[in-house]
């Protein structure tokens, strides 16, 4: 079922929708019909409604042997297939049913297995993520997993929150919400506790916050109204039915998969009327023409994917990556631009103090450590950032700091990323009062008075060198009370010099991701001469520069237009990232943000894939995609690897199919025409395509060529058809020389006609895995792994001495001629020959043609409804 445009849901009010009908209610009365209190539910009460309610899920994530067997048993052909099978049962062809029936049977279960499997493996890497949300039980803040939410419980919201059900506001302070991923709405919505009118549409609710949208600003408390399928949320995921989890990798799979069934569709059509034209039983062409039409489908594909994840989610986190979910491995293969932050990535992330300027002043470290949110205990510093952190740990603050009893902090206004300053006011023990301001210089010395040339220059001096700088400054104040207003008039005491150098190993890093084609971009808070410096001294492509401030004077065209040659925004603020991420996936390719702050939650919920590391803020962690259990890029560039090898093998099992299976075909349309029975039998062709499957299920262990890790991986369906409409007629050249051999050289029966193209087309359409993995010359310059290799000599081992076993009377095969083995060597070296060359002359062709990079506009709701899925089947919808 389609999704409706987000756009078009801002406008429309869905028929029964809880939290549409709460926003218009008074909230005496809306608690009291919730039965519920603005100190929340008691313990008991919220685990008496979460087992009549549900979980708080929009999906199950359970791996269930029942679902599974149903994709693999779902598919149209088979059905008739085995329909047909039962008919011919009944007159008189038992021997065929019986084995059509067996080989079906066989082909079914060994997907089964293996899918199942799979599913088993990220069914428990789905266990182990949990997403929390902080709540009121018993009237006491609690963190609870955000599944276990039931309507009437009380919760808050802070900056970068994923709203986890639809709230209706309680309270609020500055609260806006970004609700992009429900309503199209691109600007934040500001939020307030009062009802609306009743009717008001989705995207007008100011008084309510919806599941899956973002936190954009300020906090909030709200009641919930509604979970899981009950939410808007919900209601639109159920519109996805099985596509919920959907990402661009799964719908190039979809689109692969109905380009097959119509050339099946078509070609079965052309064999069965074919057939019957010429007189053939009915029932044998109709058995015929759907085994051939069972053949070119991809019945192992989703288990080769499956495998692959499963196989490539282990190799990740052995490799220091964890994903949280498995289809994100191939999202982080397709990412060619990486936005990140400075601190800890690029540089070594700890901090230490420098220097004083002017120097041998102690000022500015006495009110530089009086000026701090933190609390100081014996000396150390207790939260704070890191600047604070290392200037509380400095020697050089060791004298100063046995003064700062005599001082009292009477008032603080915080740090935030707009002002990029923190204040204080602080008594001494004469009782004169001093406001205290300590931030970034560029915004702090204009609120000074006087500044000298000297101080100017050494600032931009240290810029250069690429150190990190605070600036303080004080006046003397008459009043406790304390805004932004009173940062004016201040007199600069000094600046505080910090030292944060590359990290070793980080121009390597940035090397390795260069060589995968990925573009880097510096977004940080610090100052863009010091980002520029650091960037310069790891090598990292020179490009410009550009500020916070210059940001907000561009549109969105104008930024965007500059974005291609940008390689640094500094000064930046929360929202500035999310919309230079906003504007970069505008482009067209994939942009992954790694950010480890509460400030990066918005631009990580913005990004096609967001990373964050082990050590980042719950915030960030919770925002994110993908988790580095180290900050390296390194780490990062073997993800990236790894999510193109698995596209690589899919696309290689994909390939194979498209070429083989469609040149099989063609070839059984063309001998409908000149023979006087069927090429092979039904059975036959069934037990052909399963060894055939068979062999590729080993697949996802091959080796990658190294420059198919070197460009973003991702679907081109055009590409596929080409492919197959190149590659599929040369493999029918063979078969057609084959027919040749058989009827003209060894003058063969029906039987031996098709033992002899069994074991011909069986060789062929497995061999040609080691010409169509690789780009390069098979064996000399590129090797596979030693399982496929194993694998794919195997089944054609036992294609080849299957017609002189006991079962070869029962499956309809005869014994072949020691010198039909001597034609096939000759006709499969051939053929691999005839690959290799139309390989060169292909993909020459192929280079010239860009692929498209294709994206679908609800991409980022299925990703944040794919957040709220459980390990168990949601049994109810929650209600208010």
């Amino acid at each position: 079922m389609a999704l409706a445009s987000p756009v078009v849901r801002s406008r429309e009010t869905r028929v029964g929708s809880r939290v549409v009908d709460a926003a218009s209610r008074d909230l005496d009365d809306l608690l009291g019909g919730l039965q519920t209190r603005d100190l929340g539910l008691t313990g008991d009460e919220a685990r008496r409604r979460l087992a009549q309610y549900g979980p708080n899920a929009v999906a199950s994530h359970r791996a269930r042997l029942v679902a599974v067997l149903w994709r693999q048993v779902r598919s149209p052909l088979l059905g008739l297939l085995l329909a047909a099978a039962v008919a011919s049962f009944f007159v008189g062809e038992r021997g065929s049913a019986v084995i059509i029936g067996v080989i079906v049977g066989l082909s079914v279960g060994l997907g089964l297995v293996n899918e199942l499997r799979a599913e088993k493996a990220a069914e428990a890497l789905h266990s182990q993520i949990r997403h929390l949300a902080l709540v009121l039980r018993d009237g006491v803040p609690c963190e609870v997993d955000v599944l276990a939410l039931v309507p009437g419980d009380v919760l808050e919201l802070k900056l970068g929150d994923i709203v986890p059900a639809d709230l209706r506001l309680l309270t609020v302070s500055g609260l806006e919400c970004d609700e992009a991923v429900l309503t199209g709405e691109s600007l934040p919505v500001a939020k307030d506790p009062d009802a609306v009118r009743v009717g008001t549409v989705l995207g007008e609710l100011s008084c309510a916050a919806l599941m899956g949208t973002v936190v954009h600003a300020g906090s909030g408390r709200g009641v919930v109204v509604a979970t899981g399928a009950g939410t808007e949320l919900g209601a639109i995921a159920a519109g996805l039915d099985t596509a919920l989890m959907e990402t661009e990798f799964q719908v190039g799979l979809r689109r692969f998969s109905l380009l097959l069934v119509y050339v099946a569709g078509t070609l079965t059509t052309s064999i069965f009327v074919l057939n019957v034209v010429l007189q053939r039983p009915v029932l044998d062409a109709l058995l015929f023409s759907l085994a051939i039409a069972v053949g070119i489908t991809p019945q192992l594909l989703p288990a080769v994917v499956s495998s692959s994840l499963a196989t490539g989610s282990g190799r990740m986190r052995r490799k220091r990556v964890l994903v949280k979910r498995l289809v994100c491995i191939e999202d982080l293969g397709d990412i060619d631009v990486l936005l990140t932050d400075k601190t800890g990535t690029l540089t070594q992330g700890r901090i230490d103090f420098s220097h004083v300027l002017p120097s041998g002043s102690a000022e500015p470290l006495l009110w530089g450590l009086l000026c701090t949110e933190q609390v100081g205990v014996g000396g150390r510093a207790v939260g704070g950032n890191q600047l604070d952190t290392a200037l509380w740990e400095t020697p050089a603050a060791d004298e100063v700091k046995r003064r700062l009893p005599s001082y009292q902090t009477l008032a603080v206004l915080p740090f935030d990323h707009d002002r990029r300053r923190v204040s204080v006011v602080v008594k001494d023990e004469k009782g004169v009062l001093t406001l205290v301001t300590k931030g970034a210089p560029e915004g702090l010395l204009e609120r000074c008075c006087e500044v000298s040339d000297t101080i100017r220059s050494a600032l931009d001096d240290e810029f250069a060198a690429g150190n990190r700088v605070v600036a303080v400054a004080t006046r003397r104040v008459m009043s406790e009370s304390l805004t932004t207003s009173d940062e004016r008039d201040l007199h600069l005491v000094g600046l505080l010099v910090f030292l944060d150098p590359p990290k070793p190993g980080a121009a390597e890093a940035l090397q390795r991701l260069a060589s995968l084609g990925i573009a880097v971009k510096v977004v940080t808070g610090d100052n863009a001469a010091v980002a520029a410096k650091v960037c310069h001294d790891l090598g990292l492509a020179e490009g410009a520069a550009v500020t916070g401030a210059q940001i907000d004077a561009l549109d969105d065209g104008e930024l965007a237009a500059a974005l291609p040659t940008t390689t640094v925004f500094a000064r930046v603020t929360p929202e500035q990232k999310a919309r230079i991420v906003r504007l970069q996936r505008r482009t067209g390719g994939g942009v992954a943000f790694l950010g480890d702050g509460v400030n990066d939650a918005l631009a990580l919920h913005a990004a096609d894939v967001g990373i964050s590391v082990d050590s980042a803020t719950d915030v960030a962690k919770d925002a994110a995609d993908v988790i580095l259990l180290d900050k390296d890029l390194n780490v990062l560039a073997d993800g990236v690897a790894e999510g193109r090898r698995i596209f690589a093998n899919t696309i290689k099992y994909v390939l194979m199919g498209t070429s083989s299976n469609f040149g099989n075909m063609f070839s059984a349309a063309g001998a409908s025409l000149f023979l006087s029975f069927l090429p092979m039998l039904p059975s036959q062709i069934l037990l052909n395509n399963m060894l055939y499957d068979a062999s590729q299920l080993a697949i996802p262990t091959d080796n990658v060529d190294e420059e198919q890790l070197r460009a973003p991986s991702h679907w081109d369906i055009a590409f596929i058809r080409r492919f197959m409409l190149f590659f599929g007629p040369l493999s029918s050249v063979f078969d057609f020389a084959t027919f040749g051999i058989m009827l003209w050289v060894f003058h063969s029966g029906p039987a031996q006609f098709r033992s002899g193209w069994f074991v011909e087309s069986l060789a062929t359409q497995t061999l040609i895995i080691f010409a169509i993995r690789t780009r390069r010359v098979p064996f000399v310059t590129s090797r596979p792994s030693l399982a496929l290799t194993a694998s794919a000599l195997g089944v054609v081992l036992i294609g080849a001495v299957l017609p002189s076993t006991p079962l070869a009377h029962q499956l309809g095969f005869h014994a072949l001629p020691l010198g039909f083995f001597a034609a096939l060597a000759g006709m499969v070296l051939g053929y691999l020959v005839l690959i290799e060359v139309g390989k060169t002359w292909f993909y020459r062709a192929a280079a010239a043609q860009g692929p498209p990079r294709e994206r679908s506009p609800e991409r980022h709701l299925r990703r944040r409804a794919a957040r709220f899925t459980t390990g168990d089947a949601l049994q109810k919808s929650s209600i208010s």
